[in-house]
């Protein structure tokens, strides 16, 4: 009896080791791949796990509980960008609009039940015919395009904005009670805000060139966006000419900082290249965007921080391509952006998922 006691002890350590190198071996493993696409010079990254494996994905943005992605893509047989989710492990994604037209800039509204996003569908099932690059790397702000409110079902409940012009760039308030978005119907694109059912719509900028890409910070209080402001005599005549034809050229674009209501408007970068896509970090006091200002090749594109009065301009990554519409959590814990980092083939854009570390 002792020795098949003492054999049961031997047989249970050895399965005791057995699901110990076995735990310590998954662990090596999950260690390694959480590491293996972070790039020498990137600090702030604890690990960094990619979200989507291929086609062109694109401006990941958190719902209100933090447990869900929105993002537009165009992959396999898709001719232009749809609207997706998807839980932030990269689980379970589906499409939430119509399959129809081209799409933009999706966002969650409190509750995470119901999502708006800017569409061209109602004008046409077809995608829109790419811009004209015949003046060189150029932006086409279609026409066709507003924006709706519409359910993760697919089911489109209200049209929120029916202007003749371009109608997109749409985010929401973390306090959940406002709207901003990007509209071409004063002849300029500007900024504008409204309620969440659409009402209200009001112009916040009144200044020549182009006003986009705009979020409001953490309290609420503030709007961080993308412009250009032509100068010169040149500079004036190409962005008219350009935007009488929907058209900008994104190559000179500056971070810019203003009061909820438009005032007190300043500027917070002085690059002269293209700085895009910002967003307020949790400590309000510093803003996360995506520039050109350090590349030899204008297409390389990085993400850095910078404190909202200019000063302290840090890099964050470090990739030879694109790294691009970075955005936190709550708690800046985690930071989800779009990079061209390890695709598997060229021209692909995937969404990751980064640990932050401050």
């Amino acid at each position: 009896m002792k020795k098949l006691v003492k054999s049961a002890g031997y047989i249970f350590l050895l399965v005791g080791l057995g699901i110990f190198f076995v735990s310590c071996s998954q662990k090596k493993t999950e260690s390694a791949e959480a590491q293996k696409y972070i790039l020498p010079g990137e600090k702030h990254f604890k690990s960094l796990k990619m979200l989507t494996d291929r086609g062109e994905n694109a401006e990941a943005y958190f719902s209100f509980n933090e447990r869900m992605l929105i993002f537009q893509a165009t992959f396999d047989s898709m001719e232009c960008d749809q609207e997706f989710v998807m839980n932030i492990d990269g689980s379970n994604r589906r499409m939430v609009s119509t399959g129809k037209g081209r799409t933009t800039c999706g966002y969650f509204l409190p509750g995470d039940t119901t999502i708006v996003y800017a569409s061209t569908h109602l004008s046409s099932d077809r995608c829109p015919p790419p811009p004209d690059m015949s003046r060189g790397y150029v932006w086409k702000l279609y026409d066709e395009f507003d924006i709706f409110l519409a359910r993760l079902d697919g089911t489109i409940l209200k049209r929120l904005t029916d202007s003749p012009k371009y109608d997109a760039e749409a985010t929401v308030s973390p306090q959940g009670d406002k709207i901003v978005f990007t509209s071409l119907r004063d002849g300029d694109p500007e900024i504008y805000v409204m309620n969440l059912d659409g009402s209200e719509q009001t112009r916040l900028t009144f200044t020549k060139g182009y006003d986009g890409g705009p979020f409001f910070s953490w309290d609420g209080k503030k709007i961080v966006f993308r412009a250009s402001r032509p100068k010169t005599e040149e500079e004036l005549k190409d962005y008219n000419d350009l935007v009488v034809n929907g058209l900008v050229r994104p190559t000179t674009l500056e971070i810019f900082v203003m009061d909820a209501d438009g005032k007190n408007m300043r500027q917070i970068t002085h690059f002269g290249k293209a700085s895009f896509a910002p967003f307020f970090h949790p400590d309000g006091k510093r803003i996360i965007f995506v520039s050109n200002v350090q590349s030899k090749d204008p297409r390389n594109f990085d993400i850095y921080l910078i404190n909202i009065d200019g000063t302290g301009l840090e890099r964050v990554t470090f990739n030879e391509t694109f790294d691009g519409f970075p955005m936190f959590t709550r708690d800046g814990k985690y930071l989800v952006f779009a990079s061209n980092r390890f695709n598997k083939k060229p021209g692909d854009t995937n969404i990751f998922l980064a640990e932050w570390v401050d």
